[in-house]
């Protein structure tokens, strides 16, 4: 196992990500708080290519919690039913559809545990919505980060809250904020899981990893 870098190798690794990308963006196509919940929650197990597709028209028509619940759980699955596991998932986002409408005025609440106490969404979805929608330093660890922290020393720990915590500790403050953004990427692009593309990658003189592929 690769142990985790100090401070100034990890600090070398994130000027080069900056420097690259200054402003990486998550890739779920969104128009609010609303459906940005909804297309996370809708990501799990799925690609981010494939719920934009399954998500354009869908939020044409329902970009509130009022407006799904109208569309009614039939109604969206025949919008999702290319995503894996769509019947639980409309499941869900009519639920907290339901309780957004309900309980919070139809307004996506900004902590943390508000938004996991919705149908559907772990931390990860949390973390995601509010990182992305509010500009919370929130860390959403998924397997791409799992897989990069670990196998480059940035974030090293043996599950994803591990993980979480070590972004948390150990990346420079004013490299939080777009911490998972920069790991999500190169581990979808870049630093993928059975063949890694070690030879375009921008850090490879930085990491640890052993077997690069060359």
């Amino acid at each position: 196992m690769v142990k985790q870098l100090g401070y100034h190798q990890i600090r070398a690794i994130f000027d080069r990500f900056h420097a690259a990308e200054a402003e990486p963006k998550g890739e779920l196509e969104h128009v609010n708080a609303y459906t940005l919940v909804v297309a996370v929650a809708l990501s799990a197990q799925a690609t981010d290519v494939g719920v934009n597709k399954a998500t354009r028209a869908l939020f044409k028509i329902a970009d509130t919690p009022e407006k799904m619940l109208a569309l009614g759980e039939d109604g969206l699955i025949e919008h999702i039913k290319t995503i894996g596991l769509y019947r639980q998932k409309a499941k869900n986002v009519i639920k907290l559809s339901r309780i957004l409408a309900d309980e919070y005025g139809g307004v996506v609440p900004n902590s943390r545990a508000a938004l996991q106490s919705l149908p559907g969404v772990g931390r990860k979805t949390a973390n995601v919505v509010l990182n992305m929608w509010w500009g919370v330093p929130a860390q959403a660890v998924d397997t791409h980060i799992f897989r990069v922290g670990n196998r480059t020393g940035i974030a090293v720990g043996k599950d994803v809250n591990a993980v979480e915590r070590a972004i948390e500790d150990n990346i420079p403050a004013d490299y939080q904020q777009h911490a998972h953004h920069w790991l999500i990427l190169h581990g979808r692009y870049t630093c993928k899981a059975r063949k890694p593309m070690c030879g375009n990658c921008i850090i490879r003189d930085l990491c640890p990893y052993e077997d690069k592929n060359l």
